[in-house]
């Protein structure tokens, strides 16, 4: 094999790590539940932080406690007040069962009243509350007590009252509930008692008092109306006698009768007067036509008879002559007839003018009196004018007066006969079981709560690491497979280390982890090292990594005892395995493998020329076939050393005379050293401390990896809780009772060692 077939290859920029890797059977197992989202995460956050959770529940808890059982219990008493609508005032005494309505602006208003300050302040003066500690008002040492009486301290006890104090008006109902909270349950019943039957005196004598004053302040306007009524009735008699005005009302009645009565008769007059004064217009003017206009039988008689004479007479002359005796006599008679008409005329038309002449000054007289009582009618409606005035105001202060006095009267009777409209309907009883606390529900509450803040604080503390814990945390982040899980160790010797005893730690921390393999090889531990064995040889397939690196991003991750582990599980298969101790630095495979006597020869003796190969390299004193190269001492350019020719020649030289090189090396982000080894070696193990090694960190070594062209064959995650993924617990827990019932060896079967001393190094 030469120096350039043992160049790591280079991965490809563009294209991931476990792309151009195969992949060990856990990172395939990672991977095929890592898209799993259940709420398995879930539990195993809450299970993971179980110890927070506790915390807060049980502080919590405790804390609730605590005050519940410090606390003075609270009592709280409740009395029921009725509240009745307001009664109207009665108008008769068939209105006092009336029922009224009331609104809710109403039954509000109650509660407020309950409420006020001076109702407050009355209840505590009846019980003498303010010389009661719970309701004094807490003072300074430099400041004066002040008295119960004043301002301050009345004040105070109102507060201290009105705090505790509760008034609720039930639903769809005109009861009130008054309670009150106190200490000591008999003074909370009779604060509420008090406070209601207060309250039922107040609106009482608020009523009554309200009435009394209205009682008073209508006898004074009685009074007043009573004057006013005896005044305007004696202006109204003495304006009737003065203007002798007596019974108007008939005296008015008669008066307008008799000026309707003349006014008619003057009418009649007119007509009568009209009608005579047409006729005597005619008969002046042709008295012959005074028969007809007349109708006088006399002359109608006389008319028709000397009609008959005439024609009597014209047939007697044309018959006889003018001188025959009938014919004369005919002409005398019609002489007679023809005298008496004329003088009946004249009759006639005098009797005519005489009727006349009466109608005429019957017509003046009727005119005059028409006339004269119109002047007394409308001086009698001059008089009635002020009459009507003056008996108006008396009748108006008459009818005040009356309803005034029907007022009174009423609210005299309204004044014994309301009743008050809020009355005691349940008396407070002295309460037997406090209202709080409720110490059951109480502490049960603060579980509840303490509870739920440990959740909450759980998975904030959870969300908040950043830390690495799992192998989908590696999956995620560096894309890098996880060769294995190692788990804690103090859970691992608490469960197997009875089976087996310790290795020697010669006074060190890290000894008795650090071959957990050789010394207690069914510990979980030692099976997650031959898991980590197992994954490196088939990382590489068809041919295993010969020289493997491993390092850290930090200190104190467990890379040391990764190496020596690892190194230790390779040599049980029978491999020819050399360890090198690296970190020339701070070395620790030397401390742990208690090589400290030879500290003066290693590694850095051997670059430097001090000490040959052979003498620096030390055989295990358990596996023949396992040798360690220490650091050496310590020298002040180590990097310089790493990077000489003579560590290359020393790499190409190694890998001629062993089957396997584990190199430990210093961390990664400290110093340039496991940088300039990683160019070396056939493949890198990273190892992370789970929980510990954070997430930034861990991408920056992988990417200073990547730019020094090194093969991570992948991450070995160690000190992992089992808390964290109950399953990689489980699976070592099953290899544990393997090996406690003696079914397997103390290894595998492998390659014997050929040699009892390493192959000399080729010159």
């Amino acid at each position: 094999m030469t120096a350039q077939d043992n160049k790591p290859v280079p991965t490809n920029p563009g294209v991931p790590a476990r792309q151009t890797q195969l992949r060990s059977p856990v990172f395939d197992m990672v991977a095929a539940t890592s898209e799993t989202v259940s709420l398995g995460a879930y539990w195993e956050i809450l299970r993971k932080r179980r110890a927070t959770i506790l915390a807060a529940t049980v502080i919590t808890t405790g804390l609730v406690a605590l005050v519940v059982f410090r606390m003075r219990p609270i009592y709280q008493a409740t009395a029921r007040m009725e509240v009745q609508a307001e009664t109207p005032q009665l108008q008769t005494l068939n209105n006092l069962n009336q029922p009224s309505a009331t609104d809710d602006a109403f039954l509000q208003t109650q509660v407020d009243l309950l409420q006020n300050n001076n109702l407050a302040w009355e209840t505590a003066e009846q019980l003498k509350l303010a010389t009661l500690p719970e309701f004094q008002r807490p003072t300074t040492i430099s400041s004066l007590q002040p008295t119960p009486a004043s301002t301050e301290a009345q004040a105070a006890v109102i507060r201290a009252l009105k705090g505790r104090l509760k008034v609720n008006l039930l639903p769809n109902s005109r009861l009130i509930e008054v309670s009150f909270e106190s200490t000591d349950p008999k003074l909370a019943a009779s604060i509420a008692n008090t406070l209601v039957s207060n309250y039922v005196e107040l609106s009482f004598r608020s009523k009554y008092d309200a009435t009394r004053h209205a009682t008073s302040w209508m006898e004074q306007q009685l009074d007043e109306l009573k004057e006013k009524v005896e005044k305007s009735q004696q202006d109204l008699v003495d304006y009737e006698r003065v203007n002798s005005i007596a019974e108007v009302g008939d005296k008015q009645n008669i008066v307008q009768e008799r000026l309707s009565d003349l006014s008619k008769d003057l009418t009649g007059a007119e007509t009568d007067r009209a009608n005579k004064e047409s006729i005597y217009d005619s008969i002046q003017s042709n008295i012959a036509d005074a028969a007809l206009v007349t109708n006088d039988p006399l002359l109608q008689q006389l008319d028709s008879k000397y009609a008959e004479l005439k024609t009597e007479y014209a047939a007697s002359t044309s018959q006889y002559g003018p001188g025959f005796y009938k014919v004369k006599e005919l002409s005398n008679q019609l002489s007679e007839v023809e005298s008496l008409m004329d003088r009946e005329r004249k009759h006639v038309a005098e009797r005519i003018g005489s009727d006349y002449r009466t109608a005429l000054r019957r017509e003046k007289l009727l005119s005059q009196e028409v006339t004269r009582q119109k002047a007394e009618v409308e001086k009698l409606n001059q008089l009635l004018i002020q009459y009507n005035l003056l008996k108006g105001e008396f009748e108006t202060n008459q009818e005040l007066y009356r309803d005034l006095l029907k007022r009174l009267k009423d609210a005299t009777i309204s004044e014994s006969l309301r009743a008050t409209t809020v009355r005691l309907a349940d008396e407070a009883l002295v309460p037997t079981a406090p209202i709080r606390p409720n110490r059951k529900a109480d502490v049960a509450t603060g579980l509840i709560v303490g509870l739920i803040l440990g959740v909450t604080l759980a998975f904030i503390q959870n969300s908040l690491d950043r830390s690495i814990k799992t192998a989908q945390d590696l999956e995620r982040i560096v894309a890098l497979p996880t060769l294995a899980m190692i788990p804690q160790a103090a859970k691992s010797r608490r469960r197997y280390g009875r089976l087996f005893p310790r290795g020697p730690s010669n006074g060190t921390g890290d000894a008795t982890v650090a071959t957990m393999v050789l010394n207690q090889p069914s510990s979980e531990i030692a099976e997650s090292f031959r898991i980590l064995r197992t994954s490196i040889l088939l990382s590489t397939a068809p041919r295993p990594p010969q020289m493997l690196l491993v390092t850290s991003s930090n200190p104190r991750e467990g890379k040391t005892s990764t190496s020596v582990n690892l190194a230790l599980a390779l040599a049980q298969r029978g491999s020819r395995v050399l360890l090198v101790d690296a970190d020339l630095r701070n070395p620790g495979v030397s401390r742990v493998l208690g090589l400290n006597g030879n500290g003066a020869k290693g590694l850095s003796s051997y670059l430097t020329g001090a000490h040959d190969f052979d003498s620096a390299i030390h055989p295990h004193e358990t596996l023949p076939n396992m040798w360690v190269l220490p650091s050496g001492p310590i020298p002040p350019n180590p990097a310089e050393l790493l990077s000489s020719p003579t560590m290359e020649g020393l790499v190409r030289d190694l890998r001629g005379r062993f089957d396997h090189i584990v190199i430990d090396s210093p961390p990664l982000l400290l110093v340039t050293d496991a940088t300039l080894l990683s160019a070396w070696v056939d493949g890198v193990v990273l190892v992370v401390e789970s929980g510990v090694a954070s997430r930034g960190g861990v991408k920056w070594a992988r990417r200073i990896l990547d730019q020094a062209g090194a093969r991570v064959l992948g991450v070995a995650l160690n000190k992992l809780d089992q808390k964290v993924d109950g399953f990689y617990g489980s699976r070592y827990r099953y290899y544990g009772y393997y090996y406690h019932r003696g079914f397997m060896t103390s290894e595998l079967p492998g390659k014997p060692a050929s040699q009892d001393h390493p192959p000399s190094v080729a010159n």
